[in-house]
C-alpha cells in the first residue's frame, strides 16, 4: 500500500495517537483521508508513483465527469493557459459570456453567475432568493425550507441550510432561515410554509445523503406549491448535476424546472468551477455589487467548462450514460444476488448509484482498496458509485469483478468472525 510519508519528503513525520504509521504535515487534518496519493490518472484509472492502477469509481466525488486527462480538456486548459489567465470580473471574459449563453440555451435559466465551488453556488442561490423577496416589495421573506439528509456544503449558511448535526457541531450558533421538513411529503411542506418563507430547496438526488433519487411526483409537487405561494423552487445539482444520472441536469427526469439551480463539481471536469442559474424573475434583481467573485469564470475555469460541455453536449452522449448505467446496474445486481450478506440493495439514477452495504461504508471502500478500485462513503449505509460519464464495457466489467474480490474478503472475515 501507498505510503504518505513518501509524499510529504521534507515534512515533519509524526505519528498522532490512535494513528500509528501515519503522518502529520502541515494540512489541516479536517479529512480522514485514506492512506494513498496519486501521481498521475488515464480515463478511469488512477497511478500510484509505484505503478499500482486503481479503478476510480469516485471520480473525486462525481468531479472527474469524463474522466482524467480527457484529451479535449487538456487541449482546451493548455491553450487558454498560454493565452491569458486571469483578469477579474472587472473585465468582460469571453469565455464566461460563451459557457453562460450555452447553459441558459440548454436549461430553464436565463443568467448564470460563475463561482469556484458548490458551495459558493448554494449561497448564491441564497442571496438571490432572499434579494428577489426584498425587490418585489416581501423583505420579511427569507426563510428556506429544507429537506431530512440534506447537504449543501460546508459553509455556514450551506452547513445550515443542510441541518445535519454532524457538520453543525462546534458552530453554534447556528445561522437563521431554514426550516427542515421531515418527510418529502406535500402536506409537511404545506405546513412548513409561513409568512416569512421565501424559498424551497432540495437535492433532485440527495448524495451525501446516500444516493436517494427524490421521488419525480414530489418535485413535481413542489413546484406547483412554490407557484401556489409564491415562493422560489431552488435545486441543488452539484452532485447530480451536468449528465450524472442521463439527463444534463436531474430534475429534468420530472418534467418541471426550478427559479434557480446551483452546479459545480462535472463542469469542471476536475477544475474547479460552480455556477448559479436563475430565470429573468429572480435575476432581475441582482443588480450591479450585489454579489461578487474574485476567481469565479476566470478564463481557465470556463475553457475548461466549454470543453466539458462540448462533450456532453454531443448528440448521443447522454444516450449513451443510460445505456451504460443499465448495464452497470445489471452487473451490480448480479453482486446483491451472489454476495446477499454483504450487498442488500443497489439505488440511485444515471452514473450516481450506490450500494446498500450490511458492513460501514468505509471498510467496505477499504476492502475495495485492497482490490484496486476507489468508491466514496455515503449516508444510509450507503457506498457511492461514481464512475466517469465516459466508462464502457471493459470498465463495468473490471468494476464488477473488483466489487466481487471486495465482497468474498468481507464475506470470508464475517464468516471467520461468526466462527469464533
Amino acid at each position: 500500500m501507498w505510503s504518505l510519508g513518501r509524499l510529504l519528503k521534507g515534512s515533519a513525520q509524526v505519528s498522532w495517537p490512535g494513528n500509528p504509521g501515519h503522518v502529520m504535515s502541515a494540512v489541516l487534518p479536517t479529512y480522514a483521508r485514506y492512506n494513498l496519493a496519486f501521481e498521475r490518472g488515464e480515463g478511469a484509472y488512477l497511478m500510484t508513483e509505484d505503478g499500482e492502477r486503481y479503478l476510480d469509481f469516485a471520480s473525486g466525488i462525481a468531479v472527474t465527469s469524463l474522466g482524467h486527462c480527457h484529451p479535449h480538456l487538456i487541449k482546451a486548459l493548455n491553450e487558454q493557459a498560454a493565452r491569458v489567465w486571469h483578469t477579474s470580473n472587472l473585465f468582460h471574459v469571453p469565455g464566461q459570456e460563451r459557457l453562460a449563453q450555452r447553459l441558459t440555451d440548454a436549461t430553464f435559466a436565463d443568467k448564470v453567475f460563475f463561482t469556484n465551488s458548490g458551495s459558493e453556488a448554494i449561497e448564491c442561490a441564497l442571496k438571490m432568493a432572499r434579494r428577489h423577496h426584498d425587490a418585489t416589495g416581501r423583505p420579511e421573506r427569507y426563510r428556506v425550507i429544507t429537506f431530512p439528509n440534506a447537504f449543501h456544503g460546508r459553509t455556514l449558511a450551506a452547513i445550515a441550510a443542510g441541518g445535519q448535526a454532524k457538520h453543525l457541531e462546534g458552530f453554534d450558533p447556528v445561522v437563521d432561515g431554514f426550516d427542515k421538513v421531515e418527510a418529502f411529503e406535500p402536506a409537511a411542506v404545506e405546513a412548513a410554509i409561513g409568512p416569512e418563507t421565501a424559498a424551497i430547496l432540495i437535492e433532485p438526488v440527495q448524495g451525501e445523503g446516500g444516493i436517494r433519487p427524490v421521488p419525480e411526483a414530489f418535485l413535481a409537487e413542489l413546484r406547483a406549491i412554490a407557484d401556489r405561494h409564491g415562493l422560489l423552487l431552488i435545486f441543488d445539482e452539484v452532485q447530480c448535476g451536468v449528465g450524472r444520472t442521463g439527463r444534463l441536469f436531474a430534475h429534468e427526469w420530472a418534467g418541471i424546472a426550478p427559479d434557480i439551480m446551483a452546479i459545480a463539481k462535472g463542469i469542471g471536469g476536475g477544475f474547479p468551477v460552480g455556477a448559479c442559474l436563475a430565470n429573468e424573475k429572480v435575476a432581475a434583481a441582482m443588480t450591479q455589487g450585489s454579489h461578487g467573485s474574485t476567481f469565479g469564470g476566470n478564463p481557465l475555469a470556463m475553457a475548461v467548462g466549454n470543453a466539458v460541455l462540448d462533450v456532453v453536449l454531443e448528440p448521443g452522449f447522454l444516450e449513451g450514460v443510460r445505456e451504460t448505467s443499465l448495464k452497470l446496474r445489471q452487473r451490480l445486481a448480479e453482486l446483491q444476488d451472489t454476495y446477499p450478506a454483504i450487498v442488500r440493495g443497489v439505488r440511485g439514477k444515471g452514473l450516481m448509484l450506490g450500494l446498500e452495504v450490511a458492513v460501514p461504508p468505509r471498510d467496505f471502500i477499504a476492502a475495495m482498496i485492497e482490490a484496486r478500485m476507489l468508491g466514496v462513503p455515503a449516508g444510509d449505509g450507503v457506498v457511492r458509485l461514481l464512475p466517469p460519464l465516459t466508462i464502457g464495457g471493459a470498465e463495468i466489467g473490471d468494476a464488477y469483478e473488483r466489487l466481487s474480490a471486495t465482497c468474498r474478503r468481507l464475506d470470508a472475515a464475517a464468516r471467520a468472525k461468526s466462527s469464533k
